[in-house]
């Protein structure tokens, strides 16, 4: 199992080899990668079917408990399959949709990563990991979206893209531990039986809130859905494989998994009905106004997930089977409507639905794929959307409260989505051709096949819904709501209200297909309203903070280390003076305090003189000389309480920086005086309060019991375990290696900056500017 999540990442890191092989035929063989990933998970039905839950764990970092535990039972297995399904048509479609791109070989490796990443999402058992595959499927849709890097919009969309869902994962983090932190365990699996404790506990609202903007920012809901349609810039076979099938199912996916966990409260389902519902109308909308081919399938699809979080919200056995079989149509049309705009796209060189017509007649196979998918979409008998629709019709008329109101709902939505799904997959192909497209041509097999495919796939399911039942939507359920009763799915229930509603939606989607045509002038008139859109309002909101980031950038970064320096200082200042006055007793004993002796007393008297002189001496090398006179000082203090090495430590260091010092300060100008007497004045009292601040803390230290434990662990295990005596360096090079590398390598990369400045020649250009 760890091999076929990994595969994908493996994969990735190799594709780039092949570089000029993946330009050509050679490119085809990547779709056996998802395909034969798709074949191994078909082996997990059958036991999956009896109800089994297959556990697969690897020890990762065993000591926090966070292990690759994966878990494969009926929603997993269902998320997976649609993942490597629908990947391998993707993979085939690539193949000659980009054929010749230069680089073609990159664009798979991220489609593998992607791959990879839902893969170990659906997958994880472990809270933890679950959130490194969520955050890496963020970051593989970046990569994707902003392919087209040359492109402006393409780098604006991948950014807008990333900001919305990276948001979201910062939340996720927030609730998974919060979870792990209330139930003791970052098992899924295991959280259930602690459902109860989490419901009840006082963080549960704070838990649901993090949880839901995670899962609305990934699932595109309003108002976190505006990154969606912008990711429309992305090549086809990522709009197919990412925005209706897989990484904006993610978010569902998050919720259907911690129903168990977190739903069966009022505020869990009312929260989602009232967004999923308000969403899937809003989108639906939205779409019948949008003109080009992408746009109107982005916003049905936020529509469709809209519908599956109100689903999800109902919270019943009927709507959470409802969700399942709607998870599968959409992933079947919503695929085979973007590869059919695709071949549109490549094929006329336009998207533009009031230009296209009659394609039908140079394109015959590819009319087929649009009018099976727009019946799977529509909900037209016999296709399997047909079964969707009905079971989100009953499962919202047989509620208690509100049946009516979230009924009309479901059936205002759905008719605006047949409306929307007519548009894309028959207005294309129907009437005339016009002069431009006659040399249009029927393009690769490799085009048209995985859309047909979909859309037979639509149809067979729906004559045939026992295929899926048993193996694949049963199991799905029982993972949501383990009391759910036995389901039988079948294509017709004889004459009653539900049919009564499906009828409904197709004659208004029709009957609106023949009385708006699509105009510019819809979108100009929506356009009115851009000022009010989440999407406008979230750019304003950015820009406002980049003027805060601006102003506190000028303000306490502006260039000069002295202002670095006082800010440091003033903020530990304050925090200390806050921690002194509230908990520091203020108390010295006397006892405790070591009598000075003569030597100890001119060296500070030494001290305090060199420091004068150092802050009101004209001369730099005086400066300097006198910087060297303190550090010495401070060796002699270390010798005096018995610290030979430091004092020897201090005495190199202190002789290299006097040096330093000396050798740079003919390439220095004159000297200069920066500051006024305020400032300075302003620095001094800094540097003061600073000082007596760090003289009454050190002085509260001696009221503090000393502990001898560490010392005598030190002192027992230097030599036994490290094999050094002298304790102090077996501190820094063994017990602390790691922070020792680090402060290493941070010394290096501060001496490679220097030698760099040093050695920068500017030419006239540069110093003009």
């Amino acid at each position: 199992m760890l091999l076929a999540v990994l595969s994908g990442f493996i994969i990735a890191c190799f594709v780039p080899l092949l570089g000029k092989q993946l330009r050509g035929k050679w490119s085809l063989i990547m779709t056996a990668l998802p395909l034969s990933l798709f074949i191994y998970f078909l082996t997990f039905i059958n036991p999956v079917s009896r109800q089994q839950k297959l556990f697969f764990s690897y020890n990762w970092v065993p000591s926090m408990g966070i292990n690759f535990d994966f878990l494969v039972d009926g929603l997993s297995l269902l998320f997976a399959l649609m993942i490597t399904g629908i990947g391998a048509l993707v993979f085939l479609y690539t193949s000659a949709y980009m054929q010749g791109d230069r680089y073609l070989d990159r664009f798979y490796g991220y489609l593998c990563l992607f791959m990879g990443a839902m893969l170990g999402m659906v997958l994880s058992d472990n809270i933890f990991t679950l959130f490194v595959f969520w955050e890496l499927t963020s970051i593989s849709s970046f990569f994707l979206i902003g392919y087209n890097n040359e492109s402006k919009a393409s780098r604006k969309s991948a950014l807008i893209s990333l900001t919305v869902t990276g948001l979201g994962g910062f939340f996720l983090l927030a609730a998974f531990a919060l979870i792990g932190n209330i139930t003791g365990t970052y098992s899924i699996n295991e959280m259930i039986g602690s459902a109860a404790v989490l419901k009840a506990h006082e963080l549960y609202l704070l838990i649901i809130i993090f949880l839901f903007i995670a899962a609305f920012s990934k699932s595109a809901q309003f108002p976190l859905h505006f990154w969606l349609p912008g990711a429309m810039k992305a090549p086809t076979p990522v709009s197919t494989y990412l925005h209706s099938a897989t990484m904006v199912k993610a978010g569902i996916y998050l919720l259907a998994r911690f129903t168990p966990v977190l739903g069966g409260v009022l505020v869990w389902n009312n929260t989602l009905t009232i967004v999923g519902g308000f969403t899937m109308v809003y989108a639906a909308f939205h779409s019948i106004f949008k003109k080009d081919l992408k746009e109107i399938l982005a916003f049905s699809t936020i529509s469709a997930l809209g519908m599956l979080v109100f689903l999800l919200g109902l919270g019943t056995s009927e709507a959470l089977l409802a969700a399942t079989v709607y998870i599968v149509v959409h992933a079947l049309y919503k695929a085979g409507l973007f590869l059919v705009t695709g071949i549109i796209d490549h094929e006329t060189g336009t998207r533009k639905i009031f230009k296209l017509s009659g394609l039908r007649k140079v394109m015959m196979p590819v009319a087929i794929a649009g009018l099976l998918a727009m019946i799977s979409n529509a909900g037209i008998p016999p296709s399997f959307g047909f079964i969707g629709k009905d079971l989100i019709y009953e499962s919202a008329l047989q509620l208690n409260m509100n049946a009516t109101v979230l009924t009309a709902v479901a059936v205002l939505a759905n008719t605006l989505l047949l409306y929307a799904s007519i548009l894309v997959g028959i207005k294309p192909f129907a009437g005339p051709l016009p002069d431009t497209y006659k040399e249009v041509h029927l393009p690769d097999w490799r085009l048209w096949v995985p859309p047909l495919f979909l859309g037979a796939v639509g149809i067979i399911l729906g004559l045939f819904p026992v295929i899926v039942e048993g193996g694949i939507i049963t199991p799905a359920l029982l993972s949501m709501h383990p009391t759910a009763p036995k389901i039988h799915l079948k294509l017709w229930h004889g004459f009653n209200l539900v049919l009564g509603l499906s009828a409904v939606t197709i004659m208004g989607g029709l009957l609106l297909y023949f009385s708006l045509k699509p105009s510019i002038r819809h979108e100009v008139w929506l356009a009115k309203f851009n000022k009010l859109s989440p999407q406008n309002l979230a750019i304003y909101l950015s820009r406002k903070f980049r003027d805060f980031a601006g102003l506190w950038t000028r303000l306490l970064q502006n260039g000069y280390v002295r202002i670095y320096v006082l800010v440091i200082i003033s903020f530990l200042t304050a925090l200390l003076a806050y921690q002194s006055f509230t908990q520091v007793r203020f108390y010295v004993d006397p006892a405790k305090i070591s009598p000075l002796t003569s030597a100890e007393m001119v060296v500070m008297l030494i001290l305090i003189t060199a420091i004068l002189y150092l802050v009101y001496t004209p001369s730099r090398l005086a400066a300097v000389a006198a910087m060297g006179v303190i550090g010495y000082c401070i060796c002699l203090i270390f010798v005096f309480y018995s610290a030979p090495d430091l004092a020897m430590t201090q005495f190199a260091v202190d002789t290299l920086t006097v040096i330093l010092f000396v050798l740079v300060l003919y390439r220095l100008p004159k000297y200069i005086t920066y500051s006024n007497w305020l400032i300075r004045l302003r620095d001094g009292l800094v540097a003061l309060f600073f000082g007596l601040l760090i003289t009454i803390l050190g002085l509260e230290v001696l009221n503090e019991p000393t502990s001898k434990e560490t010392t005598q662990f030190f002192a027992e295990n230097s030599y036994t375990l490290a094999k050094g005596k002298n304790v102090v360096n077996v501190i820094l090079v063994d017990y602390r290696g790691i922070d020792t590398m680090v402060e290493i390598t941070v010394l290096t990369i501060a001496a490679l900056g220097v030698f760099a400045l040093l050695k920068l020649q500017l030419n006239k250009y540069d110093q003009e500017l």
